[in-house]
């Protein structure tokens, strides 16, 4: 059984993957932000978090499929 409190996590998280599927970086990444301050620790969030970052600043172009590609190891 999942707590009140992971479950409005799972919650957020969920809104930020779909805003960011939709390439919606900024509202994204405030979903991501919200699942943080509930819990911190959680690492898809603090990871989509950073990726929202990265696309504010170095947009996707119009035909991306979501795939976050690494440029260095």
């Amino acid at each position: 059984m999942i707590s009140e409190q992971q479950k409005q996590v799972l919650d957020f998280f969920a809104e930020g993957r779909k805003l960011y599927k939709l390439m919606n970086f900024q509202e994204a990444k405030a979903a991501f932000a919200k699942a943080l301050e509930i819990n911190p620790d959680d690492g898809p969030a603090k990871l989509y978090f950073d990726r929202c970052d990265y696309y504010i600043q170095n947009p996707p172009p119009a035909d991306w499929d979501g795939v976050f590609t690494m440029t260095t190891k």
